[in-house]
């Protein structure tokens, strides 16, 4: 009887294993029966007179704490939805998130960029880590480890008021520390609007004048990137090749190259033939928004590597050329995603209100 058991047990691990490798949700679904050692806590908008006004108001220029707890914790979600009339207040709210009492944020977003919206306008989409829900719910479920503290503000930088904040934020509070090595969670908004297009042979060995995702400077793993392109030109933008370098890249020939070199930006984020202008959302790729390849189109993807995150031990620098060769020179917006130990390295100055709104360049006619 025994041996009939342990064979049932080995034979219950194994489908448990292959299942959580073909649909990580099921891994939550075998962890159901087994006991749990936190207390799962919320920090949320309510109504504290018992009330239905479950929401808080964000003047201009405020800066609102959302979270502000002690560790140790982990953070499982975080929900939001915004009643804002303020045309791009996607681009103007600012989400920082700080941990451990660091003085500089791991994480600074505009708050639309951070949910994988981009160019300020709301879409619904579904990703394992990220998604969107009818109407203009945001939701997240990085997990967000903290060892003695979290805060977790938003700024609005825009001209109105937001008129309802709306928020819901589940942790798992411990009472024991976290396991020795935990890596923090960290993401990175970038822009460039336009790029700067390049003249070349159309040849590309080093990375120069990549579009950046991010860069980063300790331990730690990348997992993944949420983009989006406004078109300033006709024809397809997408033939960038993603460029990932490693604890520095590797040498070769007297030059340092990429560990790891892609074959295209829709291959990257793992469609292909231009995504065929179809939209759609998986959960862990995507294009979300597809356009016609004309100047004015809009474009959207994500891409989580949250079945090989790219590990680093010193540094990281995370590319994608914008065209053959950085050929083009449309509008990227972009937040990368990642984990590492603190502290972090100081991130670029996030750009002021007015340059993060999308606005078409066309050729011989920028304004910056």
């Amino acid at each position: 009887m025994q041996k009939i058991w342990l064979t049932a047990l080995v034979f219950l691990t194994a489908a448990s294993l292959r299942a959580q490798s073909l649909n990580p949700l099921s891994g939550w679904l075998w962890q159901l029966p087994q006991p749990h050692n936190y207390v799962l806590k919320r920090v949320s908008s309510y109504d504290r007179t018992g009330g239905n006004a479950d929401f808080r108001q964000v003047a201009p220029g405020q800066t609102f704490t959302v979270l502000d707890v002690p560790g140790p914790g982990v953070i499982t979600h975080i929900w939001f939805t915004i009643a804002d009339p303020e045309l791009y207040h996607l681009k103007k709210i600012v989400l920082r998130m700080y941990w451990d009492n660091e003085p500089t944020p791991s994480v600074e977003a505009p708050i639309g960029d951070f949910f994988g919206l981009g160019l300020g306008d709301y879409f619904t989409y579904s990703s394992m880590p990220l998604a969107v829900a009818p109407d203009k719910a945001l939701n997240c479920f990085f997990p967000m480890p903290f060892e003695k503290h979290a805060r977790i503000t938003l700024t609005n930088e825009g001209h109105d008021a937001i008129r309802a904040l709306y928020f819901n934020i589940d942790y798992r509070a411990y009472s024991h520390p976290l396991p020795a090595g935990t890596l923090y969670f960290h993401a990175q908004y970038r822009q460039c609007a336009p790029c700067r297009a390049v003249v070349s042979n159309g040849k590309n060995l080093t990375g120069k004048d990549n579009y950046v995702w991010m860069t980063a400077k300790g331990r730690g793993q990348f997992v993944g990137v949420t983009m989006s392109v406004l078109e300033n030109s006709d024809g397809w933008w997408g033939e960038g090749d993603d460029m990932f370098f490693i604890d520095g890249g590797r040498r070769v020939d007297g030059q340092i190259r990429p560990n790891i070199n892609g074959t295209g930006t829709e291959d990257y984020f793992l469609g292909a033939w231009d995504f065929g202008g179809k939209s759609f959302s998986y959960p862990v790729f995507g294009a979300p928004v597809v356009g016609p390849e004309r100047a004015g189109s809009r474009w959207s993807v994500y891409r989580f590597n949250l079945d090989s995150p790219i590990t680093f031990t010193k540094s990281l620098r995370a590319t994608i050329e914008h065209g053959t060769a950085n050929n083009r020179a449309d509008d990227y917006y972009s937040v990368a995603y990642w984990y590492q130990t603190l502290p972090h390295a100081p991130f670029p100055p996030l750009p002021p209100v007015e340059e993060r709104i999308p606005r078409l360049h066309p050729p011989g006619n920028r304004d910056r």
